[in-house]
């Protein structure tokens, strides 16, 4: 078992923190308010395509994915 001296930081000996590379916060959101209007699209688009609208769904969970790499 690792022994740890008081440490009156929040990190820790074993902590990795990548500074690399931050996120950027506003083309995160941009990227979600899209992804949400094509959500939106794809419920709207259901009643009438049922094909069309989970095509449209699925659209908007990839740009989820998207979303989560920015």
């Amino acid at each position: 078992m690792a022994s740890y001296k008081k440490n009156n930081s929040w990190t820790y000996p074993d902590t990795r923190v990548n500074i690399g590379k931050t996120p950027d916060p506003k083309k995160h959101q941009i990227i979600s308010f899209i992804k949400s209007g094509i959500r939106i699209l794809g419920y709207f688009l259901l009643p009438f395509s049922l094909l069309l609208g989970a095509g449209v769904l699925i659209l908007s969970e990839i740009v989820g994915i998207y979303e989560e790499l920015v």
